[in-house]
């Protein structure tokens, strides 16, 4: 059902059980979040969405509040700008930035809305750290909580995404803060190291470990995870032609934000200085002198080379043993579309049903 309305006096047009702000974004509307996200369920708990509707005397939280018709709505009138200051400056006593990770990303959601909307810094301002810098052991993800808001984008994150229930809330009132499991490390409450709650963060309170002093990456470059057959997304974030983090892409069309622990984390081996480049073959191959030993020096061939040693050696093979003497080993880093190959070569063009995925073994 089409829902008629209006917001900053323009006429709109809204879908039923759409929500304001749901209905302000699609037309190009923007209403500042922090608590917000399209991916998770919301939360009106930031209330920096607020905004004002003709005949109602409080100011609602967008996210929750829902369409309906003729309803006429305000999103920067000046008590709206008011509120999101007090709310800006309120979050702002508690905030502690330690300079740790100036210039590792570019300016979160959280410095956005501060500039945008200049709240008066409180008295006393930056407040002394609450909480231990690096407070967790866990590999791959810093956490600072003298920077969380409390927006719990994290928790939700957490359960909704992954469907681990690592993160919670714990106390009341001034005292409240959030938790992994029963106030214990990440490991310890099943955390399987993700990057979920740090992809979902908007202030830095969580970050990448491996990257935090890196400094602002050069460029993007889009692409898709070495590590199975899923074909999950991701922006490597690249800098002196080095890898030195992974983002999320919330433009991928398999998964979203979503990534596991090795497609955010584990790219270090792109640049480890062990890893093999080029074919390799032993020099006897290409001499044609058989070596019943296997051994042989290795040499660097091309990839033509490499892949006619192969031919020529499985038809060998075929002819004088047969096609069941030949078995095809599959990967779990390739594509699922590779994997298919596979299976039509090992058993239409080799002919045989020896054909097993690493992933089983």
């Amino acid at each position: 059902m089409t829902i008629r309305m209006s917001i900053n006096d323009i006429p709109i047009e809204a879908e039923e059980g759409q929500s304001v702000l749901e209905a302000a974004r699609q037309n190009g509307i923007t209403i500042p979040t922090l608590c917000y996200h399209k991916d998770l369920s919301p939360a009106g708990s930031c209330r920096l969405c607020v905004v004002e509707v003709e005949k109602w005397r409080s100011q609602p939280a967008s996210c929750t509040l829902p369409v309906s018709e003729g309803m006429v709505v305000h999103t920067e009138t000046p008590a709206i700008i008011r509120t999101r200051r007090t709310v800006l400056e309120l979050l702002l006593r508690n905030y502690v930035n330690n300079g740790y990770s100036t210039g590792s990303d570019q300016v979160n959601e959280f410095e956005r809305w501060v500039e945008l909307y200049n709240p008066r810094l409180p008295e006393g301002y930056p407040p002394s750290p609450r909480f231990q810098i690096n407070s967790d052991p866990n590999p791959v993800i810093w956490v600072d909580f003298n920077k969380c808001i409390l927006c719990t984008r994290c928790v939700r994150a957490c359960v909704e995404i992954q469907g681990r229930f690592v993160w919670g809330v714990a106390e009341r009132g001034t005292d409240l803060r959030i938790v992994a499991g029963a106030d214990t490390t990440m490991i310890d409450a099943r955390c399987e190291s993700c990057g979920a709650c740090v992809a979902y963060c908007p202030t830095g309170a969580l970050d990448n470990k491996m990257s935090v002093f890196s400094g602002p990456a050069e460029r993007l470059v889009t692409t898709t995870c070495p590590y199975c057959g899923v074909g999950c997304q991701f922006d490597l974030n690249i800098k002196d032609n080095h890898i030195i983090r992974v983002t999320s892409n919330p433009n991928a069309a398999v998964n979203g934000m979503h990534l596991c622990v090795k497609g955010r984390y584990g790219y270090d081996f792109v640049h480890h200085p062990d890893r093999l480049k080029t074919p390799m073959v032993r020099k006897y191959l290409l001499d044609g002198f058989p070596r019943t030993d296997g051994k042989g020096e290795w040499i660097e061939v091309d990839w033509d080379t490499a892949l006619t040693i192969i031919a020529r050696k499985l038809v060998e093979i075929k002819q004088k043993s047969g096609p069941d003497s030949i078995g095809v080993l599959t990967s779990a880093k390739c594509l699922n579309e590779e994997n298919y190959l596979m299976n039509k070569f090992a058993r239409q063009i080799i002919r045989t049903n020896n054909i097993d995925h690493c992933a089983r073994l």
